[in-house]
């Protein structure tokens, strides 16, 4: 009846010997009725006993056992397997290795799915950067994972329409010769993407290398930085040339 369980042959007859009855037994009882060898079956009744599968009892000089209702039994098994399951995911977030190989992806329908990949796992934080174009391909997304209580952080070339506040927008006008199309998303503090176009073509690197995902979360944030610097200061950085020769020459 348990070994499908996980318990053994005789603590399965023990059990079922004692379930099969209205009253409590004693061990030579149990002996008869569960076919155990009376020198094994002390030994199952105290394996049971310290599973919480049976109830003990001295009466006199005799010591009964009784099983654990059925239905009892039900819910305490269940119990067991989602308390398994729980080990076995958390030993398994434990024992896999942090991968902190750089991987590299090529054509953008295959960097957008896994973009989207990355958004979807994201649990505590949300750092992306790029064009209006693809933030608003993956806005929805965005903003659930903003309603679920994550932080997410939006730096957009363009304008976007979003209830999310943490957003930097740049709206690029002549001056901006630099700048190209790219994108870069940062899930949790500890896995990035970064894709960008290369002789016509995007193509991107993925990883989990702590000090590369570092310096993206650095590298957003200088995005960040200069958006607000040209937006507010613009008038007086346009009007010195050397500033202006400088900064429009970096890579927002």
């Amino acid at each position: 009846m348990l070994q499908q369980f996980g318990f053994t042959q005789y603590e399965s007859q023990v059990y079922q010997s004692l379930i099969t009855v209205d009253q409590p037994l004693d061990a030579t009882t149990i002996v008869k009725q569960s076919g155990v060898p009376r020198a094994k079956v002390y030994e199952v009744l105290h394996r049971l006993s310290e599973k919480g599968m049976i109830l003990e009892a001295t009466t006199g000089k005799k010591r009964l056992y009784t099983p654990l209702p059925i239905e009892t039994t039900i819910q305490k098994l269940k119990a067991d397997f989602e308390a398994n399951i729980e080990q076995l995911k958390e030993a398994k977030s434990k024992q896999a290795p942090k991968d902190d190989r750089v991987w590299t992806l090529k054509e953008d329908q295959s960097i957008q799915a896994v973009l989207q990949e990355l958004l979807q796992r994201a649990e505590h934080s949300v750092f992306i950067s790029g064009w209006a174009d693809d933030i608003s391909s993956n806005l929805d997304l965005l903003e659930e994972k903003y309603r679920a209580g994550l932080v997410v952080n939006i730096h957009v070339i363009g304008e976007i329409k979003t209830t999310i506040p943490g957003v930097s927008t740049l709206i690029p006008d002549t001056h901006h010769e630099a700048l190209e199309r790219s994108r870069i998303v940062i899930v949790d503090e500890e896995e990035m993407l970064f894709a960008g176009v290369e002789d016509f073509r995007w193509q991107a690197i993925r990883t989990q290398s702590g000090p590369l995902v570092k310096f993206f979360t650095e590298f957003f944030y200088h995005d960040v930085a200069l958006t607000e610097i040209t937006q507010k200061y613009k008038d007086t950085v346009m009007r010195d040339e050397e500033i202006k020769k400088v900064l429009m020459k970096l890579r927002y």
